[in-house]
């Protein structure tokens, strides 16, 4: 069976979903399937880009290559999952979040575009319409399927998969900082987790690892002036899976307080390494897997009240153990497994 994966990729960005596609191959492919990746690039501004880009995904041809025939496509992104295909099956990452649950609050764009309202429009519209012929509508997580229902009234089923190489994460140690690996940018919220140092003991550190958003500088560097915090948090930039495996392994705990977070593959990565997950009650994703006082907390989005939870840890170490270890069998309980995954994809 020859399956294409068809999704769209911002150049010179490589995130959560470029992961997806390229581990759904690997999955794909070690169970015998001929597949490959079919890329579009994708640019969501002016607003005339994303018509045209909506267009174009609309108008390519996934029916056969070179006389072969394509047996079936499976759509990951926006406006990828508009192709044409008589065995479509759509596994939706998102839809294009700015006309959706970010239009109007302060991580959207579009909403400040000029024809923005109407270009909202026509995707909610499309969206309805296309992703309609899906044979098969999936998503990534509970969160997306909400979403689904809520502004385009389709049913859909999320299908749970484990982050990359999610055998090799361990438990070691629990020292004193708190880890975050990710790109570091406005909607992940990192400002929240270094201010919360100012009011947690001495002792704890941050240790954050990813690209900073040269937009995102500014407020992160003020905070950490203001409140004196040069020493208390690290920037460890890029870093290789090992070495993101060992942070995971010695930290006291995650934070993973995104803004309406699809999915989230820190909170997987850390319950993988028995560690206990510290969220907000707006993260999105996360809230699927973070039962607050049993596999985390789940806090307003202020530094204080995520303070407390720190500290908290910080002086019950044995406490910390035991929502890791619940966050472990959580995933276990849950079956997210690429067996389940692949399963429901292809027949």
């Amino acid at each position: 069976m020859k399956i294409a994966i068809a999704t769209v990729q911002i150049p010179f960005i490589k995130g959560g979903a470029e992961y997806l596609a390229s581990n759904l191959l690997k999955e794909l492919t070690d169970r015998g399937y001929e597949a490959d990746i079919i890329t579009m690039p994708f640019k969501w501004y002016p607003s005339i880009n994303i018509i045209d880009s909506m267009l174009t995904a609309r108008m390519i041809d996934l029916t056969e290559v070179n006389g072969v025939k394509i047996d079936r496509v499976i759509a990951l992104k926006f406006p990828m999952y508009y192709v044409q295909h008589q065995h479509k099956v759509t596994w939706m990452l998102h839809q294009h979040r700015q006309a959706y649950e970010l239009w109007g609050t302060e991580y959207g764009d579009l909403d400040r575009m000029e024809n923005g309202e109407r270009t909202r429009e026509i995707i909610m519209k499309n969206d309805s319409e296309f992703l309609a012929e899906s044979k098969g509508l999936y998503t990534i997580s509970n969160t997306v399927t909400d979403r689904l229902k809520k502004y385009n009234g389709l049913d859909s089923i999320p299908l749970y998969h484990p982050p990359s190489n999610h055998e090799e994460f361990y438990c070691d140690a629990f020292d004193n900082y708190i880890f975050y690996p990710g790109r570091i940018t406005e909607i992940k919220r990192q400002h929240i987790l270094i201010e919360s140092l100012k009011y947690c003991d001495k002792s704890i550190t941050v240790v954050l690892a990813g690209t900073l958003d040269e937009s995102y500088k500014k407020k992160i560097y003020s905070i950490i002036k203001e409140n004196k915090l040069e020493n208390r948090v690290l920037f460890a930039g890029f870093i290789s899976e090992e070495e993101k495996r060992k942070y995971y392994s010695n930290a006291l705990a995650i934070y993973n307080g995104p803004y309406q977070e699809d999915y989230g593959y820190v909170t997987l990565e850390a319950f993988f390494s028995s560690k206990p997950v510290i969220t907000h009650n707006d993260s999105g994703g996360p809230l699927e897997f973070v039962k607050d006082e049993h596999s985390g907390y789940v806090t307003g989005n202020s530094p204080l009240e995520l303070a407390e939870k720190i500290n908290y840890l910080f002086n019950n170490k044995p406490k910390a153990r035991d929502l890791g270890q619940q966050g472990r069998k959580l995933l276990e309980q849950m079956k997210v497994d690429w067996n389940y995954v692949i399963e429901r994809l292809v027949t």
